[in-house]
């Protein structure tokens, strides 16, 4: 695996970038936008997503997915609710048996699958793998120490990419849970902006404990129904995620959360971003998956209520807290 395709120049894309031309011989990555290829290419610089990196010299940018032909191993980075529609353009660029990592977190709305399914579904044949982990993109990028979970169902095929991206300062642990790996993910975007609307309600400490700690047994809750194994989601991809997108407003999930919390509407927080906030298209899906398969999620339930129903923050804060009484399991 010397050749290391990146699907999507964002921040959490151009980080991983960095990671890939730093640890072998080479790494391209795709951009949407012409002038984000142009600042990596000659400035070494995405000013547009991922200011203050420097970034590698031997990264290579494109706009051409025709550029991914010869490449060992594709990370797909995009926001989750478009990776059906670039994977399906990629899939006829890249040789037929390339392996495609997700690096996305979330669950595709309009038909409630997770990710793999969609590449299973339209992209068969190619080994499907999972990185996900607690990282912000800016330390990434910056090479600051951090710890990730990479799934694949091959073993030998999970190693070498371990081997591949692994470096003194981005450690992957195997696991063969690709399921677990990607619902640990996907429901923390949402726990996170639980705990952002604590912050911005000023409910304070304890309680921002109580909803990780409670979000948590959620989260373990609706893995199960999936297949999920618990302890890959008391691990990094699950706990880990959990703990660093619930304790820093540097998670753009939380800082939305946050600002609900302060007061101000979804359509105003949404005029001044350029990121996607995964947790409010995910918190969708969710709600109706949890509704199905009959999963208590009231913490998700509140997430929900407040973005998609509207309701009052601290009158859903009320709801929660005044729930019956109950045991202490999962």
């Amino acid at each position: 695996m010397k050749s290391i395709g990146i699907l999507g120049a964002g921040a959490w894309g151009t980080a991983l970038a960095n990671v890939a031309a730093r640890g072998g011989e080479d790494a391209v990555v795709w951009a949407l936008e012409a002038e984000v290829a142009t600042g990596i290419n000659d400035d070494h610089v995405n000013s547009l997503y991922l200011p203050g990196a420097p970034l590698e010299p031997s990264l290579r940018a494109t706009t051409d997915l025709a550029d991914f032909k010869d490449c060992d191993v594709v990370l797909v980075v995009s926001p989750a609710q478009h990776l059906r529609s670039v994977v399906s353009q990629v899939r006829d660029y890249i040789q037929p048996k390339t392996p495609l990592i997700i690096c996305s977190k979330g669950i595709e709305i309009s038909s409630g699958k997770l990710l793999s399914e969609v590449i299973e579904e339209i992209a068969p044949g190619h080994p499907i793998g999972v990185l996900s982990g607690p990282t912000f993109a800016i330390e990434t990028a910056k090479f600051q120490p951090s710890a990730l979970t990479l799934a694949m169902k091959d073993e030998s095929l999970g190693k070498q990419l371990v081997e591949r991206l692994g470096q003194p300062t981005f450690r992957p642990y195997y696991t063969d849970d690709i399921v677990g790996a990607q619902i640990g993910g996907a429901v923390k975007n949402v726990l996170a902006i639980a705990t952002g609307i604590v912050d911005g309600q000023q409910m304070g400490e304890n309680t921002k404990a109580a909803v990780i700690t409670r979000g948590l047994a959620e989260m373990v809750r609706f893995g199960a129904v999936y297949g999920a194994r618990s302890e890959t989601l008391m691990g990094l991809s699950g706990l880990g995620d959990l703990v660093l997108t619930c304790s820093s407003t540097q998670s753009r999930n939380m800082s939305l959360g946050k600002a609900l919390g302060e007061g101000q509407s979804m359509e105003e927080i949404m005029a001044g971003r350029i990121s996607v906030s995964e947790g409010a298209h995910t918190v969708k899906i969710l709600h109706k998956l949890a509704c199905d398969h009959n999963i208590d999620m009231p913490i998700c339930e509140s997430v929900h209520r407040i973005i998609v129903d509207g309701d009052d923050v601290a009158e859903t804060a009320r709801w929660l807290m005044n729930r019956p009484f109950t045991d202490e399991i999962i």
